[in-house]
């Protein structure tokens, strides 16, 4: 089992990332496949971020989990559904990394 904080928060980021990414191939909750991906790797990825709260303040926990999350999921977008970004986009994915980095710097 593994017991460091940031190992856990890294696989809890994984396993949402790829429920996230399930999502539109599960086509609105309508192919069983997929579905259970969805569920699964939530549930994993919930299970993981208790275990990691208990060890890292949860402010920085969730702000390091909705970020890098959500700049992984621009990504998967991009190359997995070949989603373009604006300009607008690219600037607000540039302020969330800059927000996770801040956050981190505070420690």
């Amino acid at each position: 089992m593994i017991n460091n904080p940031w190992a856990l928060l890294l696989l809890a980021i994984s396993a949402e990332v790829i429920g996230t990414s399930f999502l539109r191939l599960s086509e609105g909750m309508t192919r069983p496949g997929p579905t259970v991906l969805v569920f699964t790797a939530y549930a994993i990825a919930m299970g993981l971020l208790s275990k990691v709260v208990m060890s890292l303040p949860l402010g920085l926990t969730y702000a390091l989990w909705s970020g890098i999350g959500t700049v992984a999921i621009v990504l998967v977008g991009r190359f997995a559904y070949q989603q373009m970004m604006g300009v607008g986009q690219l600037v607000g994915i540039a302020l969330i990394t800059a927000g996770v980095v801040l956050v981190n710097l505070k420690q």
